[in-house]
């Protein structure tokens, strides 16, 4: 008898299961599909634009990062494989300011893609060298607001504060184990 029972029971709870998940993909296949993009478009003005630019600006902190934040950093890049390093954004196109390890110190580049570093826009042989320079750095220079400092400063808007370098990203680079 059991051998009758205990397949059937199976079978129900088999049953029972795919009626389930066939109601709830019917369902959603019935109901409206949301709209593209999942957030509203806005069409602001230029004027609008740079009004927000400004209040981006204007929050971005001015406190230098100091040494005792960055000679760490420059310890963790010389232990980062030739040709990798700090890279912070992982996705296609524009990556934002990297720094990356080359045979003979550190530069500074724009990566392409999640892992193609640029041509230099800055580099550093030494760590007193780094470590000089980007103490004195912050989330405002490493902006490119900021005109008195011509390694970050663009007058170019998107390109402008769009994925830089900041105060956060060297810190949870710090953090991770392995870079």
């Amino acid at each position: 008898m059991a051998g009758i029972v205990i397949p059937i029971v199976c079978y129900a709870v088999i049953v029972s299961v795919l009626g389930v998940a066939g109601w709830s993909v019917w369902r959603q296949r019935r109901s409206k599909s949301p709209s593209w993009p999942p957030y509203p478009l806005i069409d602001a003005s230029e004027e609008e634009m740079d009004r927000r630019r400004t209040e981006v600006r204007d929050r971005l902190s001015h406190e230098a990062l100091g040494g005792e934040r960055m000679r760490p950093v420059w310890q963790k890049l010389q232990d980062a494989r030739i040709g990798e390093g700090l890279i912070h954004e992982f996705h296609r196109d524009f990556c934002g300011h990297g720094l990356i390890r080359t045979e003979t110190g550190i530069m500074l580049c724009d990566i392409q893609d999640g892992h193609h570093p640029g041509p230099a826009i800055a580099t550093w042989t030494s760590e007193e060298e780094f470590v000089a320079f980007f103490s004195r750095q912050s989330d405002f220079t490493l902006s490119g607001w900021d005109p008195a400092e011509p390694v970050f400063y663009t007058d170019d808007s998107w390109y402008r504060h769009n994925q830089r370098l900041t105060r956060a990203i060297f810190d949870r680079f710090l953090r991770k184990r392995n870079g």
